[in-house]
Parts: structure tokens; sequence; C-alpha cells
């Protein structure tokens, strides 16, 4: 869930696989670079220099010193496809496709006589739904949260309003939008996917406690990611991050089936990793932004070399989980060999952003490895759960 992009500093959206035009220079780049003193965050992107300073605030809710938290002044949505396009872009449904992998990830391990089951199709459908409306949750709060501490303002726009990313992603700074509007929308939302959920729940042909405390724990935690409790503002973000992915493929699994067989739980394993796999490139690249506005990550607590240590650690965690299921019986022995080229893109993202510290890179790199390893998942479930 957090990146940074577009959203400027610790946006969830980010995670999914979304990358700005613009690029940002961090105080500390990965495997190099100085730190800043204090929070002074200093941002160049094509079109100019924007800085902004301040202290941190606990919580995350002071705005930057010298930053509006206003919206900027712009025309509002108007006629019904406007502000179709306008909640879209609030909900940041481009971009958060990658979520709903899941759904294909756990409908292929499913036995081939339970997929087609009207009870399965119902059940994962319901669930799907649910899962777009807390999805659009997270992604409208996180933005009227931006507005609020000044964060998204900074990052988007540079001295005298010059953009420097494309605005039409943030209709809260366009004016296409109202901070009330986009409340009102998050908190639908919110209500549309605990609907959805309940309903899933309600309709599967299983319903073990496991998956639906772990749901519930989803549907209670994520949307407070910077709204609420700013868990994200709290050291929880990376929990957040790989943890809700995770959810997402086991509960609507264990509604289906009752149970939750060891390849299964490795692959939602991997999913969750492969997501913060992308999100802690992000962290690394908005380390001064989210020091500005309190959000806490490894990236800003840790030294140059801790941070990378984090990243190599995750890592090989994802290389050691896809071979060792393999080896111990988890997963059949010849699954490692569908995720040989997720693990070949991983080294060389690593690699590289030790190098030379391109974090925006090796973030658009983790987004290539997450959807080949997405694939390698499901040619290994259509092979293994064939008959």
């Amino acid at each position: 869930m957090d990146t940074g992009s577009p959203s400027g500093a610790g946006s969830p959206s980010g995670a999914l696989g979304m990358s700005g035009t613009g690029t940002d220079t961090p105080r500390r780049a990965g495997g190099a670079g100085a730190r800043a003193d204090g929070v002074t965050a200093t941002r160049t992107s094509g079109a100019g220099t924007d800085a902004a300073s301040g202290t941190c605030s606990g919580a995350g809710t002071a705005p930057l010193a010298g930053v509006s938290s206003g919206p900027a002044a712009g025309t509002p949505a108007t006629g019904a496809r406007g502000r179709l396009v306008a909640y879209a872009r609030l909900a940041k449904f481009e971009f958060v496709l990658d979520y709903y992998l899941s759904m294909v990830v756990l409908w292929t391990a499913l036995a081939g006589s339970v997929r087609f089951a009207p009870d399965t199709l119902t059940t994962l459908l319901l669930f799907l739904l649910g899962e777009v409306g807390v999805i659009s949750a997270v992604m409208a709060l996180d933005d009227v949260n931006g507005i609020r501490d000044g964060s998204d303002r900074a990052n988007y726009l540079g001295t005298g309003g010059t953009p420097l990313r494309p605005l039409e992603r943030k209709p809260l700074l366009t004016g296409a939008l109202t901070v009330n509007q986009a409340t009102r929308f998050g908190y639908l939302s919110l209500l549309w996917g605990a609907v959805f959920w309940t309903a899933a729940a309600l309709a599967a042909p299983e319903r073990p406690l496991w998956a639906l405390v772990v749901t519930g724990l989803v549907l209670f935690a994520g949307f407070q990611y910077s709204w609420g409790l700013k868990l994200s503002y709290r050291g929880l973000g990376e929990v957040l991050i790989m943890g809700c992915p995770l959810v997402i493929v086991v509960a609507p699994y264990g509604f289906v089936t009752g149970h939750l067989p060891a390849i299964v739980l490795v692959q939602a394993v991997l999913f969750g990793l492969w997501q913060i796999l992308v999100s802690c490139y992000s962290n690394t690249k908005d380390i001064s932004g989210d020091a500005a506005v309190g959000r806490s990550t490894v990236a800003v607590h840790a030294s140059a070399r801790g941070n990378l240590l984090f990243i190599g650690a995750l890592s090989a965690a994802d290389l050691l989980l896809t071979v060792g299921a393999s080896a111990v019986g988890w997963a059949p022995w010849w699954f490692f060999a569908a995720l040989l080229p997720e693990m070949a893109l991983r080294l060389r993202q690593f690699t590289s952003f030790s190098r030379n510290g391109d974090a925006l890179l090796a973030r658009r790199r983790g987004v290539v490895a997450f959807r080949t390893g997405v694939a390698g998942l499901v040619l290994a479930n259509l092979i293994h759960f064939a008959s």
C-alpha cells in the first residue's frame, strides 16, 4: 500500500504499480547518499524545484511549513461523466488493478471441480466487489489526508504553483472534487466494502473463524493507513502493505473451501512480499517527504545501509520461500521453476539498486517482477490443480 507515488509522501496507491512522470531527489538513496539536516525536503522534477520544510508532527497532521493545505483553485467536475472520472481518479482505479490479481491467483488455486461451482463464483464476486470498496476508501481518505497535511501540494506543485507531476491524478488538487466530497466518497466506499464482504461471508459455503477474523482486521485497519489511527504514522505501514494483499488471497479461499493448504499460504505470502518489494523502494525515494509529515517507515528511521539490508532481507525471503516451498514439500518440487523469471527479475532489481541507488527504477522493476510472479503462480496452479 505505501510507496509514496503518486500521492507524494507515503501514498498507498504507488504500491500498485503507479509511477510518476517526474523524479524526486531524496535525501538518502539506497546504498549511497547523504542525509539532509532535519526534515527539509527538496524535490526536483523537470519543471522546477519545490522545497518544503517542517518538523515531524507525530501523528502526521501538521501541514508543511509554508505550504497551504487547501486544494488548488480549479474547475469542479460537472456532468455525470465528469464526476465519474473524478471519483475514479480519486480511487486510483486505473492503478489498483494489481490488487485484484489476488482473485485470479486464488481462483486458479481451487480444485477444478470447485472453480465453477455456483456458490464459489457468487462468493468470489461478492468478495471482489467488497474489495473494490475497501481499496477505494483507502485511496480516497489518503488523498484527503494528503491535502490536509500539505504533502500532496508539496509533492505535486513546485514554486509558483508549477506542476511537478500530472495533476489530473489528484482531483482535490485540481479542484475537480472538494475535501467534503472526497471524504464522503471514502466513507461510502468503506460502507460498500463492509456490506459486500458481509454478503460474501453469508453466501459462502464455508465460514471458518480465521477467515472471518482476518477479513474483519483488513476492513478495520486498511482505511486507517493514513486516516483515523494513521497506522503508517505509527510504524505499521509496512505490515499493512504486506498483510492486506496476503489476506485478500487467503480469506476468500477460506470462504470457499474452509481450509488453507500450505501451497496457498505460500502464494499469499509471496503476493504480499511482492507488494512490499515495490513499496520499500518508493519509501526510500520519499524519505524526506515522509519524515516531514511524520510518517514512520523503515527508510525514514534506518541508516542508508540499514535500509539496504532491510530491502535485501525482503528480497532474500522472496527467493528462499520460493525455493524452500519446493524443497520441504509445501509445493510441488517443480514450483520454483514456474517462478524462475520472477526470481531473476528480483535479483536484478536489488543488485542494480544497490549499485546505483535509483529507487524509482527499482520500483518500476518491482512492478514488472510482481506481475511476472503472478503469471508464474497462475501457471503453476493451472498445472497443479488441473484435476
